[in-house]
């Protein structure tokens, strides 16, 4: 079959069960795609061939033994932020390109036990900070829309796969938008859930308190069969929630739009920057949830423009605090020659650590510094609990909150943003990680330049079968998830 890459996760499940084809036949028949495609994409930091086909063989003895379950077989792209045993795990950054994971994140345990089967690593902004996937040491992924243009970040390789149809679906990390984001700038779903609803165990860490897992597919149904495997509690993970998890896939109808209240936010349809076409897009797809059957709100949400502050005092405190272990000393990269130990850990952490990352260490550390912990750092925490009061208000109000995803449509690589610009384009996405919010991006169109637009949907606290359940049958309804980008239909 030659459009194995072409069907859902549901299609894929169901052909294998019928024995269509073997899960080492799917696995080849991307591994050809990746070999072809992806020079032009650069998605993958590492194609594990080897090992793939290792597992594909594993996989369809388990399904000639009757043991397998829906997505023993299926292949899946991990984000180079998850150590994977045996495999480099880089998390896009000169520091760790010579990093050999001894031990699996249990995302990437959990989907082996499920039986999925690993193709490989893929690209990101160094340690997970950026929006357009351009400060990975391994250069920038390109957007397969438009290859002149970024996937989004720092999740853009895992976006770029599945939107260059190189793996039916891909694990990401979100810790201001960065599984939302990329899948507003490619045209797919992704999910951030709730914090604690999946192990942040073996997650090379940006910011502790905001990162958070999540799946990114074509549709939310597809989606949702990765959670399945995803969330849980775990042990090893003192931040993990110890609650039951649903079946997501089976609860795809189980939330009726008849009477959903969904919130919008007058602040977020009047910020400076939000360009008249996604605007347009987004508005267009509340009309079509409004003819399923939900009902539009408008609410406030008067901590909007604290968000970006607070994040970028917060995050770059934590992820200073987090990086300080690079040293040059225990893992990682060292500098060639050190005169002392103090020229070890500067050129170390100098040379191993790209702009933007050493940008954030340093606000970071200022803001912890003796003389600002107060000032800045406590004082942003402050501020998040208000941001996090404001939600849940407005959740005696309403079901779900709409809002766009993005404010723009992807950037041109290597477009003149200065940092300050970047950050302001996360306005919509990073107040969901300061609350520990689940929320989900939706394709709802293009463009004038056939770029995707993105709706993001906000649930309140453990909501993910929810808004699954609402992007499904919104999807049900509209085709904008099946659309896909030419150089995927090129190369069909």
């Amino acid at each position: 079959m030659t459009d194995l890459h072409r069907l859902s996760i549901r299609e894929i499940s169901e052909g294998l069960a019928a024995a269509k084809f073997s899960s080492r036949e799917l696995t080849e028949h991307y591994l050809k795609r990746i070999a072809k495609i992806d020079p032009q994409v650069r998605s993958y930091v590492t194609v594990t061939n080897e090992v793939a086909l290792a597992q594909a063989d594993a996989a369809d003895a388990l399904r000639q033994a009757g043991q397998a379950t829906a997505l023993t077989g299926i292949p899946v792209a991990h984000k180079d932020i998850f150590c994977t045993q045996g495999i480099k795990t880089s998390a896009g950054s000169k520091m760790l390109d010579n990093f050999i994971s001894p031990y699996d994140a249990t995302v990437v345990a959990q989907g082996k036990n499920a039986g999925l089967v690993t193709l490989g690593k893929v690209n990101m902004d160094e340690f997970a900070m950026g929006s357009t996937s351009e400060s990975s040491f391994y250069g920038a992924t390109k957007n397969p829309w438009a290859l002149d243009h970024v996937p989004g970040g720092s999740s853009g390789g895992s976006a770029a796969v599945v939107a260059a149809d190189l793996a039916p679906f891909a694990t990401g990390t979100d810790t201001g938008g960065s599984i939302r984001q990329p899948a507003s700038f490619c045209g797919l779903t992704g999910l951030k859930p709730t914090y604690g609803r999946v192990s942040r165990y073996g997650i090379i860490a940006y910011a502790s308190s905001l990162d958070q897992a999540g799946p990114m597919a074509r549709s939310a149904e597809d989606c949702a069969y990765l959670m399945n495997v995803m969330a849980g509690h775990d042990s090893k993970d003192s931040t993990s929630m110890d609650k039951a998890v649903e079946d997501y896939v089976a609860n795809l109808n189980a939330t009726t739009l008849k009477g959903l209240r969904i919130g919008i936010p007058k602040q977020y349809f009047n910020v400076a920057g939000l360009d008249a076409a996604v605007k347009a897009r987004v508005e267009e797809s509340l009309k079509k949830l409004e003819e399923l059957g939900a009902v539009v709100v408008e609410i406030d949400l008067n901590m909007t423009e604290s968000y970006v502050p607070t994040y970028y005092l917060i995050a770059p405190a934590e992820a200073s605090s987090n990086l300080s272990r690079y040293d040059g000393v225990r893992y990682g990269y060292r500098a060639e020659n050190p005169q002392d130990i103090l020229d070890l850990y500067k050129r170390s952490r100098s040379e191993g650590f790209g702009a933007e990352v050493q940008r954030r260490i340093l606000i970071g550390t200022y803001a912890l510094s003796a003389g600002y912990y107060d000032a800045y750092y406590v004082k942003a925490q402050k501020v998040r609990r208000l941001i996090q009061q404001d939600f849940l208000k407005a959740f005696e109000q309403v079901d779900v909150i709409a809002a766009p995803t993005a404010p723009t449509t992807a950037y041109k690589i290597g477009a003149s943003l200065d940092p300050v610009e970047m950050y302001l384009g996360d306005i919509y996405t990073i107040a969901v990680n300061l609350a520990g919010l689940p929320a989900i991006s939706a394709p709802v169109g293009f463009d004038q330049d056939h770029l995707p637009v993105g709706l993001q949907l906000i649930g309140n606290y453990w909501s993910e079968s929810q808004l699954l359940s609402v992007v499904h049958q919104y999807q049900q309804a509209t085709d904008w998830h099946t659309q896909r980008a030419a150089i995927a239909e090129e190369n069909a």
